[in-house]
C-alpha cells in the first residue's frame, strides 16, 4: 500500500510539473493566476522558516536569547540594504553565531 501511494504522488507531481515545463502544450495562466501564483513561492518560504525561528523545545520562542531571531534579522536587513546574497548570508550567519556564543 505504501508503495502504490508513493507511485501515485509521484506521477501526480510528475503530471503537474510537465504540463507547465512542456512548452508545446497549449497550457496558457491568465493574468490573475499569475498574479496568484507569484506569492507562492513566498508564502511556502515564510511556512518553512517560521516554526525554525520561532519554535524551540515545542514552545513558542519570542525571546531577544533566541539567535534564531537575531540571524533572521541581521539577514532580512543585510538584504535590504545591500541586495546581494553573500551579505545576506555572511551577515546572518556571523550574527546567528556571535548571539549563540554569547547566550
Amino acid at each position: 500500500m505504501t508503495l502504490l501511494t508513493i507511485l501515485l504522488l509521484a506521477g501526480i507531481t510528475f503530471g503537474t510539473r510537465y504540463l507547465f515545463l512542456e512548452g508545446r502544450l497549449p497550457v496558457r495562466l491568465g493574468p490573475n493566476l499569475r498574479l496568484l501564483l507569484s506569492y507562492s513561492g513566498p508564502s511556502v518560504l515564510a511556512a518553512i522558516l517560521a516554526p525554525i525561528l520561532l519554535v524551540r523545545s515545542e514552545q513558542l520562542d519570542l525571546s531577544l536569547s533566541n539567535p534564531y531571531l537575531w540571524g533572521a534579522a541581521a539577514a532580512v536587513t543585510a538584504a535590504y540594504k545591500t541586495g546581494n546574497i553573500y551579505w545576506t548570508i555572511g551577515a546572518g550567519m556571523l550574527v546567528f553565531i556571535a548571539v549563540g556564543q554569547l547566550i
